[in-house]
């Protein structure tokens, strides 16, 4: 049992996850045939219930993707279903301090780590392992990553990020621009998220952790690895359908001269 994402960062590699808000078996299968070395089931922002987000789950372990999934917020149970469901990882919002830090992890990992209550009902199934080696390596090898989003997670931002057994600290940018300044906007449009993103990429690398960061372009992603981000989402499954649609409805009308 080793999950394939680590392997990856081990290697000095960065992972690609592709970000899923659409509730479907269908479009997750889609999404993991793709390529992505990662797909995360949003149950903060995505439209699909506990129900749904394990059967997404199931359809993407069949895959070569790595099955991951954001919480909807920093409450224990919901984080435990999933990753007894097989999620290889949990991404928690609005992680403000460094206890609120600590609940989340210790959510995620078993004693003496944490307070995971035991009962990897389909976990180890979906990941080759029997009971007792998925109870014996899941605290190694499930990744536990904190969203930093607001000045306040900024002003905790070391206490954050030596909270132990956490492996990564991922930007929302979206909610990171909305608290800093009260605007929405574009990757790279703000000075004040670009000089956090830095700070963020050198606590992540000072401290051992993964730098992750959901950008909204190919551009974008590709500034960020070299800034030294490790874990990069591009869109969501709705935006890139929502773009490809609208690229082929305008190509088509120049073509004919509409």
């Amino acid at each position: 049992m080793r999950n394939p994402l680590r392997e990856v960062w081990a290697s000095g590699g960065y992972v690609l996850n592709g970000w899923l808000h659409i509730p479907s078996t269908w479009s997750a299968e889609l999404m993991g045939y793709a390529g992505w070395h990662s797909l995360t089931v949003d149950m903060q922002h995505g439209l699909q219930s506990i129900e749904t987000a394990i059967q997404m789950i199931q359809v993407i372990s069949a895959t070569s993707a790595v099955p991951l999934a954001r919480v909807p917020w920093n409450e224990p149970s919901v984080a435990m279903r999933l990753l007894d469901a097989g999620a290889w990882g949990i991404i928690c919002p609005m992680v403000n301090t460094a206890q609120e830090c600590a609940a989340f992890v210790g959510a995620c990992r078993y004693p003496p780590s944490g307070y995971r209550s035991l009962g990897p009902t389909r976990c180890g199934l979906a990941m080759g392992a029997t009971y007792a080696e998925y109870v014996q390596r899941a605290n190694d090898e499930l990744i536990v990553a904190a969203m930093i989003e607001t000045p306040q997670a900024l002003e905790n931002l070391e206490a954050i990020a030596s909270v132990p057994s956490l492996d990564m600290l991922f930007v929302g940018t979206g909610d990171l621009r909305l608290t800093l300044s009260g605007t929405t906007g574009r990757d790279g449009d703000d000075p004040q998220v670009e000089a956090a993103l830095d700070r963020i990429a050198q606590v992540c690398a000072a401290r051992g952790l993964i730098a992750g960061l959901f950008t909204s372009s190919i551009a974008y992603a590709v500034q960020a690895v070299r800034r030294g981000y490790r874990f990069i989402t591009i869109q969501t499954d709705g935006s890139i359908l929502r773009e490809s649609a609208q690229q082929i409805v305008r190509d088509t009308h120049k073509q004919l001269g509409a």
